[in-house]
């Protein structure tokens, strides 16, 4: 195996757990413990009529 596969490699994991990272970060900070939208919450914390 050449260096340049063993970086390829390399790069494409790390690519994917970057990018595994970063969506499971979008998605926890839109939903809070209940798992509930945040954005769907009004102040009291229930549930907006649409």
């Amino acid at each position: 195996m050449s260096i340049g596969e063993i970086f390829y490699i390399v790069a494409a994991t790390f690519f994917v757990i970057l990018t595994f990272g970063f969506i499971r970060a979008y998605y926890r900070n839109k939903f809070d413990p209940q798992g509930r939208r945040i954005d769907m919450l009004d102040e009291n914390g229930e549930l907006k009529d649409s």
